[in-house]
């Protein structure tokens, strides 16, 4: 009977501990799934956060709709031309011309698109391939550079955005130019590319462009000055005409060597293009080229 006893006492005891284990074992994963909570919450909150602030960035950018039957009357990239001018103590100057595509020469046309977006009527305003090396290259230099940037994403910018090249306007860029797409057919947004870029100090469109360095309407303008205008857009202020730039020059050479290469240029006209350039760039006229191939 004492025996039955003692074993009855042992195992009450040995059930009290575990029950003492049991306990703290609840104890310590009851604080586990606390922690884990506070963090939850912590991250969802972050993500509200973000949420809530993507959504008002989405919502506070303009629409494109009305670009279907209205020029803008003043671009974001012109007001910030008129904010550097008078931060320098100088008087802004603006030259710009509207005009339809129609009064562009088909050359001057076909120079733009080669040089800076020559699937511009394949994509719908980006062009992946494109942004993925220009993301590689940006991982590599640890900056954004120009590279990637379509014609629909460059109107975006000129439009309504600065000239900065943070992720952020970066991301900017690529909802307004799927705005651009989804509401105007590509004719339009190539039309309003060609009225707004800039191609000079204060000279804002390919009229204006084409009067400032050549003298002439864009209707008249020639392949070799087409392809001069084009190879200017990289640095617009920079790479005039008359500064000299090696970069320009080779740049409207190969921008005639695509235009010969797609067939918009024959031989000949390519051949005559490229001496143009030459003589434009050089300051060389007819009779030098003639003493040169005489000599």
């Amino acid at each position: 009977m004492a025996s039955r006893t003692m074993k009855l006492k042992q195992s009450t005891g040995n059930t009290g501990k575990v029950k003492q284990a049991t306990t703290g074992k609840s104890r310590q994963v009851a604080k586990a799934p606390a922690r884990g909570g506070w963090l939850r919450r912590v991250l969802m909150l972050v993500f509200l956060g973000l949420v809530v602030f993507a959504s008002y960035e989405y919502a506070s950018l303009p629409e494109a709709e009305p670009l279907l039957k209205q020029n803008p009357k003043v671009t974001a990239l012109m007001e910030q031309r008129v904010e550097e001018a008078r931060e320098a103590g100088q008087k802004p100057r603006r030259r710009q011309h509207w005009v339809g595509l129609s009064n562009v020469s088909r050359h001057a046309i076909d120079a733009v698109l080669l040089s800076e977006d020559a699937s511009f009527y394949l994509h719908a305003g980006l062009d992946p391939k494109e942004l993925e090396n220009a993301l590689e290259e940006a991982v590599r230099k640890g900056k954004l550079g120009r590279g990637a940037s379509t014609i629909t994403q460059q109107l975006a910018k000129n439009l309504w955005l600065s000239t900065d090249r943070s992720l952020l306007r970066k991301g900017k860029e690529l909802i307004l130019a799927h705005r651009l797409e989804e509401s105007l057919p590509k004719n339009r947004i190539l039309t309003l590319y060609m009225n707004v870029v800039e191609w000079g100090n204060g000279v804002y469109g390919i009229e204006a462009g084409a009067r400032e360095h050549f003298g002439v309407s864009a209707s008249q303008l020639t392949a070799a000055q087409g392809a001069i205008l084009a190879s200017m857009l990289p640095a617009p202020r920079k790479r005039s005409p008359t500064s000299g730039s090696r970069a320009l020059k080779k740049r409207a050479h190969w921008v005639i060597e695509q235009m010969e290469a797609v067939k918009r240029l024959n031989a000949e006209q390519a051949r005559v293009a490229h001496a143009e350039i030459d003589q434009i760039l050089d300051g060389k006229t007819a009779e030098d080229f003639e003493d040169e191939a005489q000599g």
